[in-house]
């Protein structure tokens, strides 16, 4: 789909006559072409509900001939976004190089809905853990290696390390060379607990000692399942980090396809403030995993198409991508680094241990 002036203008007619059709009237004010998606920002008329609006997806659908929208609210507007078919992905490699020098502990996410380079700091105080949630598909375990190769990418080993948890053993796989990493990639769910727990002192000697470098990055992929095989060990560890982390330097990545109410109950929300999420299976699994209502994570169009969720609002982007390939190649070009065994961290650990 390759949208001219006129076309647009005449679906933008169309969205208008649809809503007064079925009595929710609005105006469409704008929009946003981008790779991925076509935006129509629409102002809904006095009295009509967000949820009528919402309520009317297949219609507006079947009207534009198009086999699905995406409507969320923004603010005082609602969203009306149609699909595209992504035919290059994002790639991290060339977003990075254009950016020059990004900010330290800075992750790159990908191109926020106006075509800018999205990032996020990890120490800012309303960042700090961050929580990925998507099917199969969605791209959630790509993102999240996106994240951790962005960080690799401008920041020597001697200031950031990653901590790779992986109950599959396949989705940080790639990086598991990077000098940044902390013993290897973790499959074991027995290891990840002793892991988790060595993290908790290391995180409370920096406490008694006022120190929080080297930035600690500890990601986890299949968060729902090392819970359900670990247990309260696992539970109690993650969720002293989740606590505590911020003021030490540690910082909690974790990935779920599983975005339910008992895996993201209040302790969740109040320490993971800032949610990624892709397309999920249903509008209870959207609610639970962006905590708002009617986000439309279930109509997103998976393969890095992403919701960025904090203090309440919702960002659409489409999340950068790179290669196993290239990952590997990462870990390579910066073997010269210092490894883990030559850092004050480990040397800590082993002494404590």
């Amino acid at each position: 789909m390759k949208p001219d002036r006129a076309w647009l203008e005449q679906s933008a007619d169309q969205i208008e006559a649809i809503l007064a059709q079925h009595k929710a009237s609005g105006q469409v004010l704008g929009g946003v072409v981008t790779p991925r998606f076509i935006q129509f920002c629409v102002q809904p008329g006095p009295a009509v509900r967000v949820k009528r609006i919402v309520a009317l997806a297949e219609e507006i659908a079947l009207g534009l001939g198009c086999p699905t929208v995406r409507i969320a609210r923004s603010g005082a507007y609602v969203h009306v976004e149609l699909p595209r078919n992504l035919e290059e992905p994002v790639r991290l490699l060339q977003l990075n190089a254009s950016l020059g020098t990004a900010p330290p502990h800075t992750a790159i996410l990908g191109l926020e809905e106006a075509g800018q380079p999205l990032l996020l700091r990890l120490p800012a105080p309303d960042v700090v853990h961050i929580l990925i949630a998507g099917t199969t598909g969605s791209g959630k375990s790509a993102l999240a290696r996106t994240i951790l190769a962005s960080l690799a990418l401008n920041n020597d080993a001697k200031l950031l390390r990653l901590v790779l948890i992986d109950p599959k053993g396949r989705g940080f796989a790639p990086l598991s060379r990077l000098p940044h990493v902390e013993g290897g990639m973790i499959a074991d769910t027995e290891a990840a607990v002793r892991q988790l727990r060595l993290l908790v002192r290391e995180m409370e000697r920096r406490d008694s000692e006022h120190v929080s470098t080297p930035l600690i990055v500890v990601a986890i992929d299949e968060l729902a399942d090392l819970l359900q095989t670990g247990g309260k060990p696992v539970e109690t560890a993650i969720a002293r980090l989740a606590q505590r982390g911020r003021e030490a330097g540690v910082h909690l990545l974790a990935c779920t396809q599983k975005p339910t109410a008992s895996l993201i109950g209040s302790a969740m929300k109040a320490n993971f403030p800032v949610r990624l999420v892709g397309a999920v299976a249903s509008r209870d699994e959207a609610r639970h995993a962006t905590g708002i209502a009617d986000s439309g994570a279930e109509k997103l169009a998976g393969r890095g198409d992403f919701l960025l969720v904090t203090k309440g609002e919702a960002l659409r982007f489409q999340a950068a991508w790179i290669s196993d390939e290239e990952c590997r190649a990462l870990g390579a070009r910066k073997a010269d680094q210092p490894t883990a065994t030559q850092l004050g961290w480990r040397s800590h650990r082993k002494e404590s241990s």
